[in-house]
């Protein structure tokens, strides 16, 4: 069970309205109470900020605003002694533009042995029409000394993350060497940025229609594989585990598995499920495939509900379609919170029942929802401004957490300024608050993390039931009963209840619920 932590908005120590080192190791208490295993940091490393850390200048520097070297080494230290170990982000496709590389290959000019670490290309034209990540093209173009136009760079994120050029000895020696700065300081592993958008064809072909599978020109192109075996081995060199985890958005289920074989990456993330509507039938497809493509490589699947990028599930499960898809964020979409709470209690208890690992965004245990009434000119992030302000953008779900009070900051801060503002509705919503209430969203996840323990081991199998319900057995301990229904389903006969996302009516599970149970003797006909 692996807790995120975006660091700018989890906890202020220094007053300064920005989370910091100071603030997360003050709630070390919070995240041993709440009984997650690891915590991932997303990148903690001295940036510019122009994509919220992602566009790393100093892999061995943390940014001055959450603290420096000496507090990350405390914090890891202080975590371990908790039972809590860390992962931190490794952004391997890009760096920041502001990089000394980066730098240095645009003062060396076109041709220089600086620029082969990147991917610079000249004429009066893009070189290829490829679109990024972020929307817009992926080409700019730089100025010569004398101050022509110049020769072109590549970035498939934002102009301030140029692309690496990964068949260079450099790049390979550089990342290998980062790998081990951080093992070395006692982080348990590493989750791995874009997994599958390092190795790029150098004939720079336009994408076609339908690439065959290995053949787009910049994402999961087969020499992206020897990368990671590279990987592995160094960290098979360390004594207990330092795990691999990707970031690797892939629809075909068989490419996905193969970043799992056993001596790549450890797990990956398994972002099928999350994408799926809020129907029987679509998430009971997901968890079959997902299953099945992790069985044939031995690695545990990974379970999520968001994250920094994505739709808080209290936003997105109360909305007509609750599906997530970047390229469908709009403004204005309404949403049902009630009803995506509800969804949102049930879809949690669902995937804590699932086998492998367990990922929670941070605030998803609070129930927060996205923000989605923040001032033009608070948002910063490029995903809005690259659309021309037509999508929202991701800063929605990285609005501050609220730990006490009744008003903001909610004692995040000591200071009202938060680098995002909260809502003045989120007194309900705080950390104190829940703990002290057995029925709230922080409940359920406490109660089903200590749960989880005694069956987190244990054997899957499909349980027979309606088509709009889902029901599997984890061993012969726990039976879960997922209600997609629009009315409500009878628990197993001579069951007992262990634990429910909503409240029992008649003895029978309400719709958008899910509920654990311990089955009666021999009445788990498995399929």
């Amino acid at each position: 069970m692996v807790y995120e932590i975006y660091p700018r908005s989890f906890a202020d120590g220094d007053g300064d309205g920005v989370g910091d080192l100071a603030g997360v190791r003050s709630r070390l208490p919070y995240l041993r109470d709440l009984g997650i295993d690891a915590v991932w940091f997303t990148p903690w490393y001295a940036s510019p900020m122009a994509d919220g850390g992602y566009d790393v200048e100093d892999y061995r520097r943390i940014h001055p605003a959450f603290g420096d070297l000496a507090q990350a080494e405390a914090f890891i230290a202080e975590a371990l002694a908790l039972g809590i170990r860390t992962i931190v982000d490794i952004v391997p496709n890009h760096v920041s533009s502001r990089h000394p590389w980066f730098r240095r290959a645009l003062a060396a000019g076109p041709g220089s042995p600086e620029r082969e670490r990147f991917w610079f290309r000249g004429g009066a034209t893009p070189p290829t029409n490829w679109v990024s990540n972020f929307q817009g093209g992926t080409w700019t173009r730089t100025a010569d000394a004398d101050g022509t136009p110049g020769e072109w760079y590549l970035h498939l994120f934002a102009p301030e993350q140029p692309d690496l050029n990964w068949e260079h000895p450099d790049v390979r020696r550089e990342h290998e060497d980062v790998l081990r700065f951080w093992f070395d300081r006692g982080v348990a592993g590493v989750r791995i940025d874009s997994a599958a958008l390092l190795v790029k064809d150098p004939a720079l072909p336009e994408v076609p229609d339908a690439p065959l599978p290995g053949r787009h020109p910049n994402t999961d192109r087969d020499g992206v594989h020897e990368i990671y075996r590279s990987w592995r081995a160094l960290a098979d060199g360390y004594r207990g585990t330092r795990i691999l985890i990707g970031e690797v958005w892939m629809p075909d289920a068989d490419r996905f598995a193969a970043y799992l074989r056993p001596d790549e990456l450890h797990t990956a993330f398994n972002f099928d499920f999350m994408s799926r509507e809020w129907r029987a039938d679509q998430l009971r497809e997901s968890i079959a495939t997902m299953l099945a493509a992790h069985a044939p490589v031995g690695a545990p699947s990974t379970w999520v509900l968001s994250n920094h990028d994505v739709t808080r599930p209290v936003t997105r499960y109360g909305r007509a379609d609750t599906a997530f898809a970047f390229a469908t964020k709009r403004f204005g979409t309404p949403t049902d919170r009630e009803l995506g709470t509800r969804r949102a209690r049930a879809a949690a208890l669902l995937v804590a029942a699932l086998p492998g690992s367990l990922y929670i965004y941070q605030g998803d245990e609070l129930g927060l929802p996205e923000v989605e009434d923040l001032p033009s000119g608070a948002r910063e992030d490029p995903m809005h401004f690259r659309s021309g302000g037509v999508d929202p953008g991701r800063d929605g779900c990285r609005v501050p957490l609220p730990w006490t009070g009744d008003e903001p900051p909610y004692g995040f801060s000591s200071t009202s300024a938060t680098w995002l503002p909260q809502p003045a509705d989120w007194g309900g919503l705080t950390a104190e608050r829940q703990a002290a209430d057995p029925g709230s969203m922080l409940s359920l996840y406490r109660r089903a993390i200590r749960l989880r323990r005694s069956f987190e081991s244990a054997p899957f199998a499909w349980i027979d039931a309606p088509d709009d319900v889902l029901a599997f057995a984890r061993g012969d301990g726990l039976v879960c009963l997922a209600n997609v229904a629009g009315r409500p389903v009878a628990l197993p006969r001579g069951a007992e209840l262990l634990l429910a996302s909503s409240e029992l009516v008649d003895d029978a599970l309400p719709s958008d619920s899910t509920a654990w149970v311990r089955p009666a003797p021999a009445e788990t006909p498995h399929r």
